[in-house]
């Protein structure tokens, strides 16, 4: 990361004054180069966002009854497979930089391990050739799975209907800083039919709006009275429709849900300097939208004051959330 963020500031801080239309035409593709090994680096971590925000919202297609409340603590862990740790390059990715010492490679995400890969090359810069060379790609935090809490409640309203809030303050773990909150909403459609005694099938639909936020530390690093730099925020605004079905036998009751997810992925570096807001400037080119199928399934053990909830989300990514709820 230091090395990459440094790559960035010397293409858009040292390249961007009264520099003429091939200098300008050197300072885009340069830019691109490193625009493009930073999306390699971070968007696995946008596209597990959209699991990790909307899991374990509602356990059960049906609703608490009128102004009965629910709290419920959570416990939520992403797993990382193998395939979103490392991306793979070769020299065709690039405009101006090349791999040092070889045409391929394979460069750590955001999960992945450390890597001892460089990068070089030369820009053109007032006339003269400046060289680029003995840049490290970046190491990723060495991740399998990422484990957090968020505390939830949800309130039974009027007309088979739930609502429930979700938050999660900003939390240090293992080098990185979540928080989230969220509002979600589901609606009972037993009630319109002659099945809505407690034993039989429920079903009902879910609507969510989630915000996510992460934050990857890494070392600072500085160019004196210019800029700062020590993070990478990756946020998302996440929206989800899904189907759930539920079907309860006695004190245990089984659950799926299927949907999609809609995520507007956002990317800040974080750090000071009068240089920071033109770097950032530049980042907000990688900021993206994108859809995601999703699947849940999982089950509830009900007790005489409270219930534990238990759910695995399937995708791109696998999430698993453990609840603990108390019925009020």
């Amino acid at each position: 990361m230091k090395n990459l963020s440094r790559l960035i500031l010397l293409g858009i801080v040292l390249f961007s004054v009264q520099v003429n239309a091939q200098e300008e035409t050197d300072l885009e593709l340069f830019v691109n180069d490193m625009l493009f090994l930073a999306d390699g680096f971070a968007s696995p971590a946008s596209e597990s966002a959209a699991y990790q925000a909307t899991a374990g919202w509602f356990t059960s297609a049906r609703a608490l009854e009128k102004w009965k409340v629910d709290v419920s603590l959570h416990g939520n862990g992403i797993f990382v497979p193998n395939s979103k740790k490392e991306f793979t390059i070769n020299n065709n990715d690039f405009n101006i930089l090349s791999i040092t010492g070889d045409n391929r490679a394979v460069l750590p995400t955001a999960f992945g391990e450390s890597t001892d890969v460089q990068f070089e090359g030369e820009v053109n810069y007032n006339g003269q050739m400046i060289q680029i060379s003995g840049f490290d790609a970046i190491d990723g935090i060495d991740k399998g799975a990422l484990i957090y809490p968020f505390a939830q409640v949800s309130v039974g309203l009027p007309y088979g209907t739930e609502i429930g809030v979700r938050a999660l303050p900003a939390m240090e773990i293992d080098g990185s800083e979540f928080s989230t909150y969220g509002i979600g909403l589901k609606h009972n459609f037993n009630q319109y039919f002659r099945f809505d005694d407690e034993e039989n099938l429920q079903v009902a639909a879910i609507l969510s709006y989630n915000i996510f936020d992460v934050k990857y530390d890494f070392d600072p690093i500085s160019i004196e009275q210019v800029v700062q730099l020590n993070l990478i925020d990756v946020s998302a605004n996440v929206w989800m429709a899904e189907v759930l079905a539920s079907k309860r036998y006695e004190n245990f009751e089984i659950f799926g849900a299927l949907g999609m997810a809609q995520s507007d992925f956002e990317y800040e570096f974080g750090g000071s300097g009068i240089a920071l807001p033109l770097i950032n400037s530049e980042i907000t080119r990688l900021n993206d939208k994108e859809a995601q199928f999703k699947g849940d399934i999982g089950f509830n053990l009900y007790f005489n004051r409270f219930k534990i909830s238990a759910m695995a989300t399937a995708g791109k990514f696998v999430n698993a959330n453990l609840g603990l709820h108390f019925i009020l």
